[in-house]
């Protein structure tokens, strides 16, 4: 039998949940403001999905932590996350300047 226990790197469940309360509260926030006619509920949906994911996601994190199934993160996972970082940065700024192109000029 095997008796290795199963690992998760750092910040694992704190993205999983993030994800999940993003998406749950988007699912709310867009028919409210569609019902109320007020857009900022699209906004504030997924600021609340955040903030539940990461309360969820960082509970259960520091459980298992205390498990000792967190591992630390290794050089090739910080780099991939500092690239995902780059890339949704440099996306960012693109479509900021992009909406300024159209809808500015």
């Amino acid at each position: 039998m095997n008796n290795k226990i199963k690992q998760y790197p750092e910040g694992h469940f704190v993205g999983i949940w993030m994800g999940i309360g993003i998406v749950i509260f988007s699912l709310i926030g867009i028919p409210l403001s569609i019902v109320t006619d007020n857009p900022g509920f699209i906004g504030i949906g997924p600021a609340i999905g955040v903030a539940f994911g990461l309360s969820i996601g960082q509970s259960i994190e520091n459980k298992y932590k205390q498990d000792g199934k967190i591992r630390p993160l290794t050089e090739s996972e910080i780099k991939i996350r500092k690239n995902a970082v780059a890339v949704g940065i440099i996306t960012l700024i693109s479509g900021i300047f992009i909406f300024f192109l159209l809808y500015l000029l």
